[in-house]
């Protein structure tokens, strides 16, 4: 692995060294590990997640190294660089038509994708349903038991490339056609109603208590968030721009299913 990092640093420096069939390699088993789930782009150690950005580096070179193919499945045709992952009957991976992934994302034993996309070097945890038309851009993280509803769109580091990979804890609820993005870190347990977007410039603001406590670039455990607006004002004058409001927290539950609902109903939450 030390080899492998050594050669990823080297050309990511001096791209020169992608002609080099050794770099070349080196990218290639990067990406084959990131498939099979041996190495990740981000990692949690206790409440920290640590970036392994060589890894990301990896990602971000195998493209220019990779030439454009014809890729056939039964009556469809797609023409692009990446191919399909593939073997889901023995990943125990449920895929519905027209969901696609693409090599070098990992999807964990029990993950569920609707008509769907998830994107290179993203990690997706047991029990996840990547449900219609959502996306998992690249590089994204993704835990266990999350549900990303209709239409969600979670962000990649690619374009344009960004540090920090996008982040969806254990047993969060990702309600339809949120948008998360630059990332954004959203931490175990919570719940983001329809149609919430968070980049890492957007104001969270928590609303639960006598005063209002605004938050940016990551939401709380277990916090319950909506869509909202704020006042701001302009050489023009004075406009709402949107923001995110926290209006509750989930109670802890050994009961996941029970709270989610809970929290949903209690807080008329729309998903």
């Amino acid at each position: 692995m030390n080899q492998l990092r050594t050669l990823i640093e080297a050309a990511w420096e001096d791209r020169s060294l992608l002609n080099t069939p050794m770099t070349q390699d080196a990218i290639r088993s990067v990406v084959d590990l990131l498939d099979k789930g041996e190495v990740r782009v981000a990692e949690p150690l206790g409440d920290y997640w640590k970036v392994n950005d060589w890894v990301k580096k990896a990602v971000v070179m195998y493209f220019p190294i990779c030439k454009m193919e014809t890729i056939e499945v039964g009556p469809f045709e797609f023409h692009d660089k990446i191919p399909l992952k593939s073997g889901y009957e023995a990943k125990g991976v449920r895929v519905v038509p027209h969901a696609i992934a693409r090599h070098g994302s990992y999807l964990e034993r029990g993950v569920i994708m609707m008509p769907s996309y998830v994107n290179i070097g993203a990690w997706v945890g047991s029990g996840t349903m990547v449900d219609t038309w959502a996306t998992v851009g690249s590089c994204a993280q993704i835990g266990r038991n999350v549900h990303l509803s209709g239409g969600v769109g979670i962000g990649g580091v690619l374009e344009p490339l960004q540090a920090t990979p996008t982040i969806i804890e254990d047993n969060c609820f990702i309600g339809s056609r949120c948008i998360v993005v630059e990332g954004v870190r959203v931490r175990k347990e919570a719940v983001l109603g329809a149609g919430v977007t968070l980049t890492k410039s957007s104001h969270i603001i928590d609303v639960t208590g006598e005063e209002p406590v605004t938050l940016k670039g990551e939401v709380p455990e277990r916090a319950v968030v909506i869509p909202g607006s704020y006042k701001k004002s302009f050489p023009a004058g004075d406009y709402n721009v949107n923001c995110a409001l926290i209006i509750g927290y989930r109670s802890e539950s050994t009961d996941k299913k029970v709270s989610l609902n809970d929290a949903l109903r209690d807080h008329s939450v729309a998903v």
